[in-house]
């Protein structure tokens, strides 16, 4: 009984294959009309390539219509759908292509260092002994009129008696021109040799001489050097100190000498400190050294970097842009929205609702944000500025080849 069964089944089977292959070439669509399909073309899901049939309709995942395959397997068409959640997920943002310009730079390395013209050097303005020293490190910063340094000095101790009996005689005989002018030569010496014009004050007022006397810091800046050491002797002009002023920096590179003839003193160049890439600053280049190392061919070029936040020191790395032209009516992108591999470079074009492929392209100039598209887009393209290279990578993952597999530079 169970092997009549089984050739009974076995014989209806075999009738609907028959019925089946009769009737092969007919398809409905979806209002129950039959269409005529191509024989032996096979469809699938864009998203989900695992699910093969051959007739049009839906995936059973992801509900997308199925797309016809080529004989190799692929779908037609060199694009990737991508719905909106997984666009969010992805972050993939687009824009609109037009023609604008595009200025073109060089980059060069470069380094900040001192700038000598805001550099005081304190040296001593008498000889005596250092009593105190009011700064004993290097690094730290003094503002202008602190004081520095207490000296003992008996050249200065005579200077001060002088001025005070010159001002004695003054008051004594106030009708006598030359004592008026001892007295101001007097006052005179006393500024040369570094009094201020509060510390003279101050000896007029009460008439006493002090042998110990402080003197001031001339000008605000950081301790970058310090020669000297409490009761130490020292001779009128020894170097004590040294300030600098970093409120104003300078930034030095270094160009070949075939580069000079696009170089010009006054051009505008754009400094990026390391670490500071996000806060470029705008700067002039005020010199170009008139020669040049035999043996390396090389000049140095500078710029004066404004400081006036004290945030960048001596010593940091920094890069500048120097100008090389500029390209107008062009197109141009984002950086970030070229990929660059073996086989050349390519942007991906959203082509419709959720729809992307990819396209070769060639470039041109380039700087820190733009590049100059020459071939591959028209005005109007919506190119994908945002995610792009997961869009590559989608598209490897889901198709198993190369999207760029093949293609060759779009139409302008």
């Amino acid at each position: 009984m169970t092997s009549k069964r089984y050739l009974n089944a076995l014989m209806l089977l075999s009738l609907f294959i028959l019925g089946s292959c009769s009737d092969k070439d007919k398809r409905h669509d979806h209002e129950g009309h039959k269409t005529e399909a191509k024989a032996g073309t096979k469809y699938t899901c864009p998203m989900h390539p695992q699910i093969v049939q051959d007739k049009p309709g839906t995936c059973p995942i992801c509900g997308m219509d199925l797309v016809p395959m080529t004989n190799q397997g692929e779908s037609s068409s060199r694009s990737i759908m991508l719905n909106e959640s997984q666009q969010r997920l992805a972050n993939i943002h687009t824009m609109k292509v037009g023609k604008g310009s595009i200025a073109n730079s060089k980059v060069l390395n470069g380094k900040l260092v001192t700038n000598p013209e805001f550099t005081e050097v304190i040296s001593s303005r008498v000889s005596g002994r250092l009593e105190q020293l009011y700064v004993k490190e290097t690094g730290v910063m003094v503002r202008k009129g602190q004081p520095l340094y207490k000296i003992y000095s008996e050249q200065l101790l005579t200077m001060e008696q002088e001025y005070l009996l010159a001002l004695k005689q003054l008051a004594a005989f106030p009708n006598e021109k030359r004592y008026s002018e001892m007295a101001d030569a007097a006052k005179e010496k006393l500024e040369l040799y570094g009094q201020t014009s509060g510390q003279i004050d101050k000896l007029r007022k009460f008439g006493k001489t002090d042998p110990y006397i402080n003197f001031l810091a001339p000008a605000s800046g950081i301790v970058a050097e310090l020669s000297a050491i409490e009761g130490q002797y020292v001779g009128e002009g020894s170097v004590l100190m040294k300030l600098e002023n970093l409120e104003q920096l300078w930034v030095e590179a270094q160009v070949y000498a075939n580069e000079l003839e696009n170089l010009k003193e006054k051009s505008i160049v754009t400094v990026q400190v390391a670490g500071f890439e996000s806060e470029p600053v705008k700067s002039v280049l005020d010199f170009i050294s008139p020669q040049f190392d035999a043996n390396s061919q090389i000049i140095t070029i500078r710029a004066k970097l404004a400081n006036s936040k004290l945030q960048f020191q001596p010593g940091m790395q920094a890069n500048m842009l120097l100008p090389y032209g500029n390209t107008s009516n062009a197109i141009t992108l984002p950086v970030d929205a070229v990929l660059r591999d073996g086989k050349g470079e390519h942007v991906w074009i959203k082509t419709g609702d959720n729809t992307f492929e990819p396209r070769m392209v060639k470039t041109g100039i380039e700087n820190f944000d733009q590049v100059l598209i020459v071939q591959g887009l028209k005005d109007g393209d919506e190119v994908v500025t945002s995610g792009a290279y997961l869009l590559y990578s989608e598209m490897k993952l889901k198709k198993g080849t190369d999207p760029m597999a093949g293609h060759e530079h779009g139409a302008m």
